[in-house]
């Protein structure tokens, strides 16, 4: 994992299953809000969500493992995640 500006890290997580038409974005923004992750969540064309999540190494794998059981209504299949580099979020919020 890449260190940030404060001593954090910093992961791009894609997440595969029914992850999409089951208020996901808006669940991943909430969780990782309470947890004081920064970064943004999205929608993918193949149908995953990707996931830009900086902060603490040891809360960013709390937030994986929520990742791994999602919200009500959601199929979670897989979860995957990379080191990469901050992008200077200030907070956590849904992309499109």
């Amino acid at each position: 994992m890449t260190a940030t500006a404060d001593n954090g890290k910093t992961v791009l997580a894609r997440i595969t299953g029914r992850v999409q038409g089951v208020s996901f974005r808006a669940w991943t923004r909430n969780e990782a809000r309470q947890l004081g992750l920064v970064g943004w969540v999205r929608n993918e064309e193949d149908g995953s969500v990707t996931a830009l999540l900086s902060g603490p190494e040891s809360v960013i794998l709390r937030m994986i493992a929520r990742l791994r059981q999602g919200p009500s209504g959601a199929i979670v299949t897989g979860v995957n995640f990379t080191e990469t580099e901050p992008d200077g979020s200030a907070e956590f919020r849904i992309v499109v």
